[in-house]
């Protein structure tokens, strides 16, 4: 007879999941007493800190009002600089020449070439020494004309290229030569120079290749359109014909009749023209003509002017020369050092006894 007791296997169970529940319930307090061990030490050190300040609060106090008046100083001494902006839209890849000049232009100045500066912009030495640098960067644009930059991009690779591609790496690793609008920038001591560089900037889109390639864009555009003229001239002169067809028809009072000798009657059909498909067809010429003069007188410059320079730049602060701002935070971090080293000094003097 056996002594095995029904129950037993229940029980087991009953005792590993009870073990289990410990288990989970442990690793919940492990990770409750882990943050709350975080918070406490976060907020140790900040009491810490708060403390040395308390403690030391004459002299951190006035190192602080010290900093700010000396930071201030300086930002009064230093030379006010004004920033203006202008978006341009360059045609026939006149960007690239753009993008180089700019470049050609803070090398000048860099170099004090003022001359140079002076016989480019047509402004005097004095105004061309004020020039601070010249800045260009992608214009304002929106994800649909992303969406159009990548897809263009795509149909210059294989199909398998492209598959690698996808449009998040092509946004941010693209170039500045892949937009079509471009904000140039210009920093200058003189806040009412800008307007006067405007016409000098302009003359940086011209060059050769830029130009050989508005002439061949003209060049197809006159092909297209003397084909576009010459088949308006067939379709006019078919139509032309189907109208004295009709004309002549008309004139018949009725259909003439005839009958062969073998009795047979048959009646004389009118001619079938297609006058509407024609006129159809001359309106589509005539909408593929007008878009090719359009693009012709919406493309007749190496560029366009989005938005001129105003007359007056704005005032322009960098980060860096805020020192109102910096001196303090740096007098604050030199503070906390050597406080800190002095601790650490007094520890180590002290850690035998």
């Amino acid at each position: 007879m056996s002594n095995q007791n029904p129950q037993q296997p229940y029980q087991n169970e009953e005792v590993d999941l009870i073990q289990i529940f410990r288990y989970i319930g442990k690793f919940f307090d492990r990770i409750v007493n882990f943050f709350t061990s975080l918070l406490k030490g976060i907020l140790s050190f900040f009491i810490y800190i708060l403390k040395a300040i308390i403690d030391n609060y004459k002299i951190v106090f006035g190192s602080l009002i010290i900093a700010t008046v000396i930071g201030f100083g300086l930002e009064k001494t230093k030379k006010d600089v004004y920033i203006s902006k202008m978006l341009v839209k360059p045609y026939f890849d006149s960007k690239f020449q753009l993008v180089a000049n700019i470049d050609y232009y803070n090398a000048l100045i860099e170099d004090k070439d003022y001359t140079q500066l002076e016989s480019i912009f047509d402004i005097s030495e004095q105004d061309a020494e004020k020039i601070i640098d010249f800045d260009i960067d992608p214009g304002p644009e929106n994800e649909n004309d992303q969406l159009k930059q990548y897809d263009e991009f795509l149909e210059s690779l294989d199909s398998l290229r492209a598959q690698e591609v996808s449009f998040e790496d092509f946004v941010e690793n693209r170039s500045i030569y892949s937009g079509d609008i471009f904000e140039i920038s210009v920093k200058s001591h003189k806040k009412d120079i800008f307007r006067s560089l405007e016409e000098g900037l302009n003359s940086t889109f011209s060059n050769a290749y830029s130009a050989k390639k508005m002439q061949k864009r003209d060049s197809i555009l006159k092909i297209e359109k003397n084909r576009i003229i010459a088949s308006i001239k067939e379709v006019d002169s078919l139509k032309n014909v189907y109208i004295n067809i009709k004309r002549e028809e008309s004139q018949s009072e009725k259909r003439t009749s005839y009958s062969t000798q073998d009795g047979l009657t048959y009646i004389e059909q009118r001619t079938e023209t297609k006058e509407y498909e024609l006129i159809e067809k001359q309106i589509k010429l005539q909408e593929e003509l007008s878009k090719l003069e359009a693009q012709k007188v919406e493309e007749d410059e190496f560029f366009d002017t989005l938005s001129s320079f105003p007359e007056v730049g704005a005032k322009y602060v960098e980060v860096t020369e805020r020192y109102s701002i910096i001196f303090p935070v740096i007098v604050l971090l030199l503070l906390a050092f050597i406080y800190t080293v002095d601790k650490v000094i007094y520890f180590v003097k002290n850690y035998e006894s």
